[in-house]
């Protein structure tokens, strides 16, 4: 592993990459940084969770002359969830270089971005169609612009922004820098690639590297009316500090989230139909661990980085390998271990292996806890907490009432009644899931035309300006397609 201190970069940049905790370079970092500092155009294929951010970030700030006040870099993200994660890092990582940046994205009043953009950003972190939105108002410039980073490219893809893309790249000026992040390489990215780069060096981190060891990967196998039941019992014995439960649909998610309360556990639940607003205050609970769970769609968690995930539970089994890889991604991080844990019907099976197969990975065949097991494992987190009180907090105060307590009765039935009180038992409130229909693999379609998964976020909805040749023009009638089956999947009720 190469450390910071070895790949060129200015002191500023290595007091910032120190102060956020950062010694060794991931293997994305450690080959795409030099490459990029000496500006040679580069393809990263790479997952979340590799820490692609800082591959393009750090060259991306060293480049930046903060005593030029126009736009100098541009970065294109699939959803404002990894817009506003972006930022966040470029900021830190930028700290005492004093780079401004400034993200933009559907959803967010964009007259308080247009007062943004007055205050002069070196940095753009934006969504495609609210980028675009600027441009055609005149608020966003691009003839300044020296480096431009495409992350994710494949979900914009997938998401019906390839020619929104195009059209934004188009107004950048020729001899601009590329970076480019993409889990796979279909056809219409590597296009883009053929293009608008000049000769990209490509770097490759392979899947086994992805999904790394020090997560634990199991499934349980169980019918679909019985998965809620399973589920909390696994949270009784597993006890996580902090776990995400990936659902299917916002209609799976809702539920999920009321029948959890409903049982007695702290979860809320994050999709595309909540507000901005509700999405932060959410975000932000979760990250402070006033809640235990959050319940979420894939599109939601996008571009999520949220230290401290035990659990990933995946209730309804990913639509493809690539899905599971990102959502796994969410656990097992900063060299921590995590747990993986997928439901998975009988029918599903095969879209099991199908996983198993791409990633190179088999899964754990676990049982599910008996109600006996989830109460012994409610009964142990309570008898650590009185350990810890023991160990750590000041009783004095209540230790008279004990003593008053021990005249009366035994200390084993004390003890006990103590035990039973703080004890969270197995639940057995009825609650209400809609039946999701069954993932069953199909042959793989041929990647070229962009993928077959349905997924939204954004500015998803917003229809393409770009006017190509007739080849471009047939590929934006399948994104569109895949928006409104996107809508139609992720709305049922």
């Amino acid at each position: 592993m190469a450390t910071f201190n070895e790949l060129g970069i200015g002191q500023e940049l290595l007091k910032s990459i120190s102060k956020m905790g950062f010694e060794e370079a991931t293997p994305i970092q450690a080959q795409t940084i030099p490459l990029a500092l000496k500006k040679h155009d580069v393809i990263g294929q790479a997952q979340t969770g590799t820490g692609k951010t800082a591959a393009f970030g750090i060259p991306l700030i060293e480049k930046i002359d903060v005593n030029d006040d126009s736009i100098q870099g541009i970065i294109i993200a699939p959803t404002r969830e990894l817009a506003i994660q972006v930022s966040e890092e470029l900021y830190k990582i930028g700290y005492y270089n004093r780079v401004r940046i400034l993200p933009i994205y559907g959803g967010q009043d964009i007259n308080r971005q247009i007062r943004g953009l007055k205050k002069r950003p070196h940095i753009i972190v934006g969504t495609p169609g609210r980028i675009l939105d600027h441009i055609n108002r005149k608020t966003l410039r691009l003839q300044n612009i020296h480096t431009v980073v495409l992350d994710e490219a494949d979900e914009m893809l997938n998401m019906g922004f390839i020619e929104d893309i195009e059209t934004i790249l188009s107004g950048v000026p020729e001899d601009h820098q590329t970076l480019l992040f993409s889990a796979t390489m279909p056809g219409p990215i590597q296009r883009i690639a053929e293009r608008f780069m000049t000769e990209p060096q490509i770097v490759k981190v392979k899947s086994k590297e992805v999904t790394v060891p020090n997560i634990s990967q199991f499934y349980v196998e169980t019918q679909e009316k019985k998965k809620f039941d399973v589920l909390t019992r696994l949270l009784d014995t597993q006890s996580p500090e902090l776990a995400i439960i990936f659902g299917r649909t916002k209609r799976r998610v809702d539920e999920l989230t009321e029948a959890l309360t409903l049982r007695g556990y702290a979860a809320e639940g994050i999709h595309g139909d909540l507000s901005q607003a509700k999405r932060i205050s959410v975000l932000r609970k979760f990250k402070e661990g006033s809640i235990d769970v959050l319940v979420a769609t894939d599109v939601a968690a996008r571009g999520l980085d949220i230290s401290g995930v035990t659990h990933v539970y995946n209730f309804d089994i990913p639509q493809d390998p690539e899905s599971y890889v990102h959502r796994i991604g969410r656990t097992g991080r900063a060299g921590k271990t995590g747990m993986a844990l997928t439901f998975v019907t009988p029918r599903e099976m095969g879209q099991l292996k199908n996983i198993e197969r791409t990633t190179n990975r088999k899964m754990d065949r676990l049982t599910p806890p008996t109600i006996d097991e989830a109460l012994e494992g409610q009964q142990k987190l309570t008898i650590e907490k009185l350990l810890s009180a023991i160990e750590t907090e000041n009783i004095s105060f209540y230790k008279r009432a004990a003593e008053e307590l021990l005249e009366e009765h035994d200390s084993v039935s004390v003890v006990a009644a103590a035990i039973k009180l703080m004890t969270k038992e197995p639940d057995a409130t009825p609650v209400k899931l809609t039946a999701e229909a069954p993932v069953v693999k199909r042959e793989r379609r041929d990647r070229s035309g962009g993928g077959d998964r349905n997924r939204g976020g954004g500015d998803r909805n917003r229809r393409s300006r770009f006017k190509g040749n007739q080849e471009r023009g047939s590929n934006q009638n399948r994104q569109s397609g895949k928006r409104r089956n996107y809508r139609k999947q992720e709305s049922q009720s």
